[in-house]
C-alpha cells in the first residue's frame, strides 16, 4: 500500500531494555562495603523490607535473593507435596511453577482471560480437586487479577493464595497494593523489571501463622533470628530450609530504587501513555489491540504490549523492526506446551486461548531511558508495516493519528 515509505533504515539502536540507575546506588553501596558488613540482613535489607511493608500494608516482608527464591519459600510454608496440587496460569515464567513442581506437588494450568491475559477466575472453581492446596494468581504487566472473586474461592475451599507480583510492585487493585491480597506473595527486583538490582526479590507474608516459620525457612532452616534478638541462648536447625537471604550489597542498590519508586511509576506511565495515543489509530482500524486495565486496576506501566492479528503479523513485525534497529520481543511460552509440561501430562491445544493470545503477543521497547523521539521511531515503524501488511484499512486514517506524536511533550 506503499505508506509512510519516509521511514527509512536506523542508525541508532532502541534496546528492549535497560536497566535504569536514580544516581544513589553508589552511595548507598558504598556505605556498605565501608562498613564492613557485606552479608545478608544488615541495614539496608531491614530498610528495604520495612519499607515495602509501610507503603504497601503488607504484614510482613522477607528480602530474597530473587523472585523464585520467594515463590519456592512460599510454596515450602503452604507444605505442599507430591500428590498436592496449585491452580496457576500457563501464561507465566517457568519460576512459577517451579517452585510448586519442585515440592512433588503438580502445578493444574488454567485458562487466561481475553482481556487482561490473567488467570480467568471462571475457570477457578471447575480446577479445584480434593488434592488442590493452593491458587497462585500471576498479575501479568503489572495489571491485577480479579482478586475478590479468587479470595471468595480460597475462602470457600480453604486454599491458601500466593501472590506471584513479580511483576505488580507498586500496583494496586480497588486500592490495595498488589503482593498485600494473599497469605504469600512474591516480588521480583530482577533487572528487568521498573525498581532493579541486579537479582533481587522479596517474600510478602500476611498471614500471621506463617511469618514464624518464613523467617526459619529462609535463614537455612535455623532460629538464628531469635538468636540475635535475644530470645533463644543459641540457634540450631530446627527446619528444612535454604540460603534465602540476600546479600547487604544487593540491597543497598535496591533502597535506592524504592526511594524514587513514585518518580519511576510517574515517568513509566508517560511512556505507556505516548504508546496508546500513537498506535490508538491501529487499534481504531482493526490492525492491533492494545493492552487492557480494568478501571479499578493500577498498573506500574512494567511492560508495553500489543496483540496483533496473527502469529505471522507478529514474527514480520519483529525481522521489520530488528532491521531497523529496535529491538521488540514476544512474551512467555506457555508452560503446557513445553517438554516439562508434557511430563506433567500436558499437550498444545489443552488451552486454546492461551496459546492463540501468546502468539500474537509483542512488547514493544518501554526502558525508563527511551526517549520521545525512540517512540516516535518505533510507531512510525510498526504503523508502516502494519498498513503495508495487515488487513485492507483506510491509510489516511492511520496516518492522521500517529501524526499528531510530535506534539507530545513531558
Amino acid at each position: 500500500m506503499g505508506v509512510l515509505n519516509t521511514v527509512g533504515p536506523r542508525l541508532s539502536s532502541i534496546p528492549f531494555n535497560q536497566p535504569h540507575i536514580v544516581g544513589t546506588e553508589l552511595e548507598y553501596v558504598t556505605r556498605v562495603i565501608q562498613s564492613g558488613k557485606i552479608a545478608g540482613d544488615g541495614e539496608f535489607t531491614r530498610r528495604c523490607a520495612q519499607f515495602l511493608e509501610e507503603r504497601f500494608g503488607i504484614r510482613r516482608v522477607f528480602m530474597t535473593p530473587s523472585c523464585t527464591a520467594a515463590l519456592e519459600l512460599a510454596a515450602m510454608l503452604c507444605d505442599l507435596g507430591p500428590g498436592d496440587e496449585a491452580i496457576m496460569p500457563s501464561f507465566t515464567f517457568v519460576s512459577t511453577a517451579n517452585a510448586i513442581a519442585r515440592t512433588g506437588a503438580r502445578p493444574v494450568f488454567v485458562e487466561v482471560r481475553p482481556d487482561t491475559l490473567n488467570m480467568d477466575e471462571t475457570k477457578l472453581e471447575a480446577a479445584i480437586t480434593p488434592r488442590t492446596k493452593a491458587i497462585v494468581p500471576v498479575h501479568y504487566a503489572g495489571v491485577a487479577c480479579e482478586l475478590d472473586r479468587i479470595i471468595e474461592i480460597a475462602k470457600r475451599h480453604d486454599l491458601t493464595i500466593i501472590e506471584d507480583a513479580a511483576q505488580g510492585v507498586n500496583a494496586y487493585y480497588k486500592g490495595g497494593a498488589l503482593g498485600s491480597f494473599g497469605h504469600l506473595g512474591a516480588y521480583s527486583f530482577h533487572e528487568t523489571k521498573n525498581l532493579v538490582c541486579g537479582e533481587g526479590g522479596a517474600l510478602c507474608c500476611n498471614d500471621p501463622a506463617l511469618i514464624e516459620r518464613a523467617e526459619i525457612l529462609r535463614d537455612k532452616g535455623t532460629n538464628r533470628s531469635k538468636f540475635f534478638r535475644g530470645e533463644v541462648d543459641k540457634y540450631t536447625w530446627v527446619d528444612i530450609g535454604s540460603s534465602y537471604i540476600p546479600s547487604e550489597l544487593t540491597c543497598a542498590f535496591l533502597y535506592a530504587q524504592l526511594e524514587a519508586m513514585d518518580e519511576i511509576k510517574g515517568h513509566r506511565r508517560e511512556i505507556s501513555e505516548t504508546y496508546v495515543r500513537g498506535l490508538r489509530p491501529l487499534e481504531d482500524a482493526g490492525l492491533l489491540r492494545l493492552p487492557r486495565v480494568p478501571d479499578y486496576c493500577e498498573s506500574h506501566f512494567r511492560t508495553f504490549y500489543v496483540l496483533l492479528n496473527s502469529k505471522e503479523t507478529r514474527t514480520g513485525l519483529i525481522d521489520e523492526l530488528r532491521r531497523h534497529g529496535v529491538s521488540a520481543t514476544f512474551h512467555f511460552v506457555p508452560l503446557h506446551c513445553s517438554p516439562m509440561g508434557a511430563r506433567l501430562g500436558y499437550k498444545e491445544g489443552d488451552l486454546p486461548l492461551t496459546e492463540d493470545l501468546s502468539e500474537r503477543l509483542l512488547r514493544l521497547p518501554c526502558s525508563m531511558d527511551i526517549t520521545e523521539e525512540q517512540q516516535a521511531e518505533v510507531i512510525d515503524l510498526v504503523t508502516a508495516f502494519l498498513v503495508d501488511h495487515g488487513e485492507p484499512i483506510d491509510p489516511d486514517r492511520v496516518i492522521e493519528g500517529a501524526a499528531g506524536l510530535g506534539s507530545v511533550r513531558r
